[in-house]
């Protein structure tokens, strides 16, 4: 962990934020444009730097090439002695899984940070980008709205010239599950277990119809502060997610066409989804319309 007041170029490290399987992530300091960055570094690791190293630098190909206000924004990437880090927009706010852990959302809100969401996925998808590890816990809101982040995972799809670096074949994940916010899976079937569509469960390509079933676990867990698909170990929960249909919402506050859209995204296969995340958005804006929010 890097002590306080540690200097990277021209950075200056103020607090440690938090950590992932290859990177720590601290607030910094910019000493020549005096404003505050987030710096995440990767963590040296003999066995796998050849691979985090590549993951690294595509999660900076991949934020250069978004733009948009519900993503967080990318500065630079840079190399100080041995440490390789990344240098993106310092988000204050609270994540959406702290939030939930605290208070129920009202479903004015829920709609708005739905659609948010929703139009940042779709920002990502048009630029060939998917994100892979949507979740609470990696959306944070903001005075200005929801902040998209971390694309550590984030796949470019196939018809884009920048093809996905690193990630071969999937593998089993089994292990238990830590009951309050769950952390990104090892192993090359990659994302969150509880927010997986089948088909990355099954080793199939993900498309961006894989995000569109995270964003239903999103919009699920906001609206009822329950997770879509629960169990106290994987095995459990993918066995949940491949043959069970998510429990009723009973959530009186939501509009009665919010669980259909909802369920839509949730639907086992693709092909019975939502198509776009611009779709899904759409949807939310017209339930909100029609709910007078």
């Amino acid at each position: 962990m890097l002590a306080t007041g540690t200097r990277l170029g021209p950075y200056e490290v103020i607090s440690f934020l938090g950590a992932g399987g290859m990177s720590e992530v601290y607030r910094a300091r910019n000493l020549q444009a005096q404003r505050d960055v987030a710096i995440k570094i990767l963590i040296p690791r003999d066995s796998t730097l050849p691979r985090d190293l590549r993951r690294f630098q595509r999660e900076a190909r991949i934020l250069s090439a978004l733009n948009h206000p519900n993503i967080c924004t990318f500065c630079e990437v840079g190399r100080d002695g041995v440490i390789d880090y990344l240098v993106m927009e310092y988000v204050e706010g609270e994540t959406l899984a702290q939030l939930l852990a605290r208070a129920p959302l009202p479903s004015v809100d829920v709609l708005k940070i739905g659609g948010q969401i929703g139009d940042a996925l779709d920002h990502a998808h048009r630029a060939g980008i998917i994100h892979r590890d949507l979740k609470p816990g990696n959306a944070v809101l903001t005075r200005n709205g929801v902040k998209l982040m971390d694309f550590g995972l984030a796949k470019v799809m196939s018809s884009h010239k920048d093809a996905d670096v690193g990630v071969g074949a999937a593998t089993p994940i089994s292990g238990r599950l830590r009951s309050a916010e769950p952390t990104t899976a090892e192993g090359m079937c990659v994302g969150t277990v509880q927010y997986m569509a089948p088909e990355q469960l099954e080793g199939n390509s993900p498309d961006v119809r894989s995000d569109i079933w995270a964003l239903g676990c999103v919009l699920y867990e906001m609206a009822t502060r329950r997770r879509a698909f629960e169990g106290s170990a994987a095995a459990t929960v993918i066995s949940a997610i491949l043959r069970s249909p998510p429990k009723a919402m009973a959530a009186p506050s939501m509009h009665p066409a919010f669980e259909r859209a909802v369920l839509r995204c949730l639907a086992k296969h693709p092909k019975e989804r939502w198509q776009t995340a611009a779709e899904i958005r759409g949807e939310l804006l017209r339930i909100s319309a029609a709910a007078g929010s």
